[in-house]
């Protein structure tokens, strides 16, 4: 019993140390930032439109977060930035966002 705990402590704790590298900051406990993804001008947007995406224990995920939702749902024709936001609780549960701002 003692070998099995053991074998399965290393495990876990080598993968925990040896994640994969991302061009985002992810928590392995928790995650909650908000990212820039890209702005095609300069200026205040007077309207904002959110498309989600969810995803439950690492294994499912569901939604729609692309750009086209996100302006329908602001009523947005004209893009100036997008914007991107991720929260994640241990894999368990992760909310992600495309933030469109635009007229």
């Amino acid at each position: 019993m003692t070998k099995t705990f053991t074998i399965l402590a290393v495990s876990s704790l080598t993968m925990a140390l040896t994640a994969c590298a991302t061009p985002y900051p992810v928590g392995g406990i928790w995650t909650n930032v908000a990212l820039p993804v890209t702005a095609t001008a300069s200026g205040e947007a007077s309207k904002t439109g959110e498309a989600t995406c969810k995803s439950y224990v690492a294994m499912f995920s569901t939604g729609d977060c692309s750009i086209d939702t996100a302006k329908r749902n602001g009523g947005i024709t004209k893009v100036d930035h997008i914007d991107w936001q991720a929260k994640n609780f241990l894999g368990l549960v992760g909310t992600y966002k495309v933030i469109v701002h635009g007229e």
